[in-house]
Parts: C-alpha cells; structure tokens; sequence
C-alpha cells in the first residue's frame, strides 16, 4: 500500500494535513493517510505538523497557546506559500470523515499526551482504522499500555529492537514495523513476516528523490524486497508501480 506523507502536500492547492487533501489522494487510490497530532490550549486534538502555525496556516505562535475558537478561523497554507480556503481540522472531525475510506497513522507531537489521543480513539471505535506512530519502546508500550486494541507502528531496525518489545509485552499482533529510510534487507523483512509483522518504509526523502532522478521503477527493487508500506511524498508515482507489480 502507499502511506502518504502529512496526507498530501506536494500539489498546489492541496496542503499537507487538511481533510480536502485526504479526499483528493484518497479518491485516486486506495490508501494510508499519515497525520499529525497537535492540542491546543484548551485541549482540542488538530491536525499540524509544526509546533507554530506560521508554516501551513495563516496563524502565527504556538498551537498549544491557541485556543480551537481562535485556530478554527486560520485559513491552511499550501507547501509553495498560497492561501487556501480549507481549514485546520480536529482530529475527530478526520476520524469521522475518514471511517471506512482509509487507515489513518497518527504521528502524536511532542507537546501532546497519547492519552488524549487514545480517549478519542477509543471513544470514536476507530482503533481498526488508526494505528499510533511511536518513535522508541518507552512510547510503544505506554500506547499498548493505555490501549491494547490498537495497532501501534514501532520503530524496527533490527532483530534487538524487535525482542526488545517483546520482552516488555507487546504483541505481534500490535505491531506494525517501521523498518527506517533506507533501502531495507530481504531478510529483515522475511524475519518480520514470518512473525504476521506487516513493514513500513519511509521512501520519504532520499528514496523518493533517487526514484525521481533514477526513475519510478526504482520503487519496483522495493516492492520485490516484501516491503508492505512505502511513505512517500510522491504517492501517484509509488502507486502506479504497485499496479504494475501485481
């Protein structure tokens, strides 16, 4: 599958963590949207990469000094500058825009607790449609912890990291692997698999510019590696290649 980075952003007109974004790529294929999770001041779950709204939006300062009533009038900014007339989403409204459309993966930035994220979760039945991205095995097992329904995207480099998550609890069945950014080995992934470990890649970055100067068929040495996911900025281009692989 393609996983699509902030949800789109690299079209003009359509920013990145916007509901209007999500409904275009989502229209063109079956797909993951990753997001980003920030709170505001009075502990509104939105969507927003930066700690500041002066980069996508036509506020300016910290969310977390924001209250909803005053971010809810900010206008998003697409990545080459431009005013759009879409607004920042909560959280919630993007759980029930996006129920039985696509999977979601929560990217939780620092400043907000996987508590409130999971309440709404739980609260909105969406754990078979959002997985939580964690970064380390302290962050995974305080997800696991706080809901064990969930899927959880665990960072995976290596076999350690692997019976590392085991030995604190986490199941198989939770885990979704992010295997890193680089071109990934075979038999990593043959390992995970035989575990019912689905993998993630990120082909973000100096992947995806490989394949655009190398070209798209360089995503096709990936595909055949077993790479389940690929987190891409180009998400047309990795699709179209999943076509032509199966």
């Amino acid at each position: 599958m393609v996983s699509v980075h902030r949800g789109g952003g690299e079209m003009a007109g359509y920013p990145e963590n916007c509901l209007e974004s999500f409904q275009n790529i989502s229209s063109k294929m079956p797909c993951i949207i990753e997001c980003d999770v920030e709170m505001t001041k009075d502990s509104v779950l939105v969507l927003m990469h930066d700690k500041t709204l002066d980069r996508t939006s036509t506020g300016s300062g910290l969310v977390v000094s924001h209250n909803f009533s005053e971010i809810k009038e900010y206008y998003l900014e697409d990545n080459f500058g431009y005013r759009t007339n879409f607004r920042i989403p909560t959280l919630e409204n993007t759980l029930d825009r996006g129920k039985n459309k696509v999977i979601f993966t929560l990217d939780v930035k620092k400043t907000t607790p996987y508590r409130k994220v999971l309440e709404l979760v739980k609260s909105k039945k969406a754990e078979n449609f959002a997985v939580i991205i964690t970064y380390n095995a302290n962050e995974a097992i305080e997800v696991y912890k706080l809901n064990p329904d969930v899927l959880i995207s665990v960072s995976l480099m290596q076999e350690n990291d692997y019976y590392r998550l085991k030995e604190l609890g986490i199941p198989d069945k939770n885990m979704l692997a992010f295997i890193g950014t680089r071109e990934p080995k075979t038999e990593f992934i043959e390992f995970l698999h035989q575990k019912g470990i689905k993998t993630i890649l990120g082909v973000l970055g100096n992947l995806d510019k490989k394949a655009a100067a190398k070209g798209d068929e360089f995503y096709d040495e990936l595909i055949k590696k077993g790479v389940d996911i690929l987190a891409t900025d180009r998400p047309e281009a990795v699709f179209s290649r999943i076509q032509k692989s199966n």
